[in-house]
């Protein structure tokens, strides 16, 4: 697919919403005018595909999708939570572990997320991507032969047309010590269409490479969504899911147990259950970590282990993602002391045997 046939994927599958709240305030009878309260200062962009998935204000989408004047009085958020920009040697590129580093290479998105971590910045003038910060990102790179893995991000990848996408792919295969590249989007939930064959032909051209997606609620898993996922697993691409922990959209256990045994029978590993970030303007979605755990505690044990993913905070201030278990051990000794998943005792010896 040439660039102007990828462009215009992209675009049909806009079309009909150019940012602004008009047609969903008209279609659900809501008042527009502290939407675009909201709006003016955290932009606001639905694709008519995930806007159909809305069935009434103050749905599970709804409340992704749709500004809340919430969002514009956050005590207790932080601008950019984990550090990422003085985590930045370069423009666009976060070098936060030592073998990985984050390249954000786009800066749209299909669906503005109320909840997104770089909401500072995203579908706002303070992003800015050029062929200039994408050359100097991949310079870094190539200096910085201790980062063998690479995940590309922004906004959304796979809002660059095939052929700008390819030639960053093909850019970054070039660097001898990048040995495996992931790719984090949203498109497979936000706007599934652009996931064409003739993309999944390209990006299975770059192996070994990995893509993580992002659905937070089972009403997301449709047949579109599972077309597009079929594409790219059929493609060799393992595929993984970084679900956000949202207050009123997926902390209840059925509503989890049912978006992760769907996301499986989607070919999709649940990867992450994050605790949302501290985000400014995000604050009204967060859970307590006790009901994260709590949820986790549902999950395990209940469903199958593939359809369990590593619940985890993003630690502020660029501290890196920390493993967050419910707790099973009681005691550690010279013997393990745990309960099940079913709250039963349970032991196992804790040391060496000689042989005797």
């Amino acid at each position: 697919m040439n660039k102007r046939t990828t462009e215009t994927t992209i675009n049909d599958g806009l079309c009909g919403w150019d940012g602004s709240l008009e047609q969903l305030c008209r279609h659900f009878s809501v008042d527009i005018s502290p939407l675009q309260d909201v709006a003016k200062i955290y932009p606001a962009r639905i694709s008519p595909y995930y806007r159909q998935l809305i069935q009434a204000p103050g749905d599970p989408i709804w409340h992704q999708a749709v500004p809340d004047l919430q969002e514009l009085s956050d005590p207790e958020g932080i601008e950019d939570p984990l550090d990422e920009e003085n985590l930045s040697p370069v423009p666009n590129l976060v070098h936060k572990y030592p073998d990985r580093a984050l390249f954000l290479i786009s800066s749209q998105c299909p669906v503005y997320c109320r909840f997104c971590t770089r909401k500072r910045k995203v579908g706002r003038s303070e992003m800015q991507i050029t062929e200039e910060t994408i050359a100097a990102g991949l310079d870094y790179l190539q200096k910085t032969p201790a980062i063998k893995d690479v995940l590309l991000s922004g906004g959304d990848p796979f809002m660059l047309a095939d052929q700008q996408l390819e030639n960053i792919l093909s850019r970054l295969r070039r660097i001898p010590s990048v040995e495996t590249i992931r790719i984090g989007t949203r498109v497979p939930c936000t706007l599934p269409a652009r996931v064409t064959p003739e993309l999944a032909a390209m990006l299975a051209r770059f192996h070994p490479l990995y893509i993580n997606t992002h659905f937070n609620h089972p009403r997301e898993l449709t047949a579109e969504a599972k077309r597009a996922c079929t594409l790219l697993a059929d493609a060799g691409i393992p595929l993984g899911c970084q679900t956000v922990l949202l207050r009123g959209v997926n902390d209840s256990v059925t509503t989890l147990r049912e978006l992760f045994r769907g996301l499986l029978a989607m070919r999709v590993k649940p990867y992450y259950l994050f605790q949302i970030d501290q985000t400014k303007g995000t604050s009204h979605f967060r859970t307590t970590i006790e009901t994260g755990l709590a949820l986790m505690a549902g999950l395990i044990g209940h469903i199958s282990g593939m359809a369990i993913p590593t619940y985890a905070l993003d630690a502020p201030g660029g501290g890196g993602k920390i493993p967050l278990t419910p707790a099973y051990i009681t005691g550690c000794g010279q013997t393990l002391e745990f309960t099940t998943y079913k709250g039963l005792a349970c032991s196992y010896p804790n040391r060496h045997w000689n042989g005797t």
